[in-house]
């Protein structure tokens, strides 16, 4: 459930609910923190969910890099929502671009853990970082030519199809509100993404070996090749591999009750857990829903 919080206009736009250990959902590029809703309910009764609008995307302010380069940027401004939540550290889970600076959070000593849904900075040539961005653009040229008939698209299966070609494995699992909402926000999002994939770079951080990582890729990841996955090992040595049979590269409609697993696990406390799966822990109080949008040291709520 969501209500209407009070916009300003600084900080990054969010979402809390839940409750138990805190855990940061990032989005990937050109989409919106809506791109985790088929998973909040699965997820909520264990951990307090904080699902953020990276900068330059959803109802997030446009992305300023003052002088810092694209990637430092977007580390600061996430790492600076946890600042304004007082959390010195928080559990992470992001996909793409996401599952990205949920590494980087770890990098920065901010992650008690990441869980990383075919992260952004693998690839393991040049072509197939070309291919993604060229990817982007043949989105970006179609979509703003079809998006007069994104109302009617996003009401069949086969114009989701269409919307959601290299990202989503069974777009008929997507809801036609989500995915006009989706459309819309891809190309709201395109001068971001755009600067963000010209200054892209592999990731090449060192991740503190307690902190638990896991990368999940989609099998039918046709925008990152699932093959990433490997570079990811090789460079995080401590990362557990997690395949997500039938998935694509943004899986949380494709399989709801898979993800949320993987998250839960990811994200697991070890004195709450043991080895029991998280799926299976009796449900905990939920807390108030909570959107609002953080400025810098302040913020205004509505709480329902």
């Amino acid at each position: 459930m969501r209500l209407a919080g009070h916009m300003v206009s600084m900080g990054l736009a969010y979402d809390r609910l839940g409750a138990g250990p805190p855990l940061v959902l990032l989005h990937g590029i050109g989409h919106r923190r809506q791109a985790w809703d088929a998973v909040l309910d699965r997820l909520a009764p264990y951990r307090d969910l904080i699902i953020v609008d990276l900068p330059g995307h959803g109802e997030s302010p446009p992305l300023q890099t003052g002088g810092r380069s694209v990637a430092h940027a977007l580390v600061a401004e996430t790492m600076g929502l946890l600042d304004v939540l007082g959390l010195q550290r928080a559990h992470f889970a992001g996909s793409s671009l996401g599952g990205r600076l949920a590494l980087e959070a770890a990098v920065a000593g901010r992650a008690a853990s990441v869980t990383a849904l075919s992260p952004a900075g693998f690839w393991r040539s040049s072509r197939e970082l070309t291919y993604a961005r060229a990817v982007s653009k043949v989105m970006q040229a179609a979509g703003r030519l079809v998006q007069p008939l994104g109302p009617a698209l996003a009401r069949s299966t086969a114009g989701r199809a269409m919307i959601y070609a290299e990202i989503v494995s069974k777009p008929s699992l997507v809801g036609p509100e989500q995915a006009i909402g989706d459309m819309d926000a891809f190309l709201a999002a395109r001068y971001t993404t755009n600067a963000i994939l010209a200054a892209a770079t592999p990731f090449t951080g060192t991740v503190p070996a307690g902190v638990p990582v896991t990368i999940a890729w989609g099998t039918n990841d046709r925008l990152l090749p699932p093959r990433q996955a490997l570079v990811a090992k090789e460079r995080i040595p401590q990362a557990r591999l997690v395949p997500l049979p039938g998935c694509g590269h943004v899986p949380m409609t494709d399989n709801p009750a898979l993800v949320a697993d993987v998250l839960l696990r990811g994200s697991r406390v070890a004195q709450h857990v043991g080895r029991q799966s998280a799926a299976g822990l009796a449900p905990v109080r939920w807390r108030p829903t909570v959107r609002c949008q953080s400025p810098a040291g302040r913020f205004r709520v509505s709480i329902g």
